[in-house]
């Protein structure tokens, strides 16, 4: 008999325990939630008025974001407000950070020179307009991004136009987008 107290004393306390684990697991998954609702909701007024201004796409401002900066968590996020990788070459508003870029068929880690910017609007209006200006090399490098009538089109034209080297990055993007219903602010 008191094997059995036992037994049922022990399955209790588990229970009671997976329930805890359970409950704070719910809890962490929901404070996650809202962080990327607020993310979003943070940055999609803007994109909506950079559409207005500049034709990109505010489902593939967001997603762009969302990505490159882990929903604003990364170090060049969080200490430079640069949500696109944006790279540039003067000393005095770049800093030296280490990232991984696709070359050659396989990822490498690099260092490279990224913009830093004031604020999240002043990094999303510098990345539409490079959209709007191209590189110093081809000033109509991202045509076919700015051109496009959907999300679909455009984040295929992000890797045909040479903005990512990942080749992946297209699939990544329509993943967000469609995951977070981002195709909501093209409208």
């Amino acid at each position: 008999m008191r094997y059995f107290l036992l037994l049922i004393s022990t399955l209790m306390l588990t229970g009671s325990l997976t329930a805890c684990r359970f409950n704070n697991d719910n809890t962490a998954q929901q404070e996650v939630i809202r962080a990327h609702q607020h993310f979003i909701a943070q940055l999609a007024p803007y994109a909506q008025q950079l559409y207005r201004e500049y034709h990109v796409l505010p489902s593939i401002t967001l997603a762009q974001a969302i990505l490159e900066s882990n929903w604003g968590t990364s170090t060049l996020a969080t200490k430079y407000h640069n949500l696109f990788g944006v790279k540039g070459e003067d000393p005095h508003n770049t800093q030296l950070l280490t990232t991984q870029e696709y070359v050659n068929g396989q990822w490498q880690t690099i260092t490279g020179r990224f913009r830093v910017y004031p604020s999240y609007q002043a990094a999303m209006l510098d990345h539409a307009l490079l959209f709007v200006h191209g590189t110093s090399w081809n000033g109509q490098q991202y045509a076919d991004v700015l051109h496009a009538n959907n999300y679909q089109t455009a984040a295929q034209a992000l890797l045909t136009d040479g903005y990512a080297t990942d080749p992946n990055y297209p699939q990544k993007l329509l993943k967000i987008i469609t995951k977070y219903h981002l195709e909501q602010y093209d409208h």
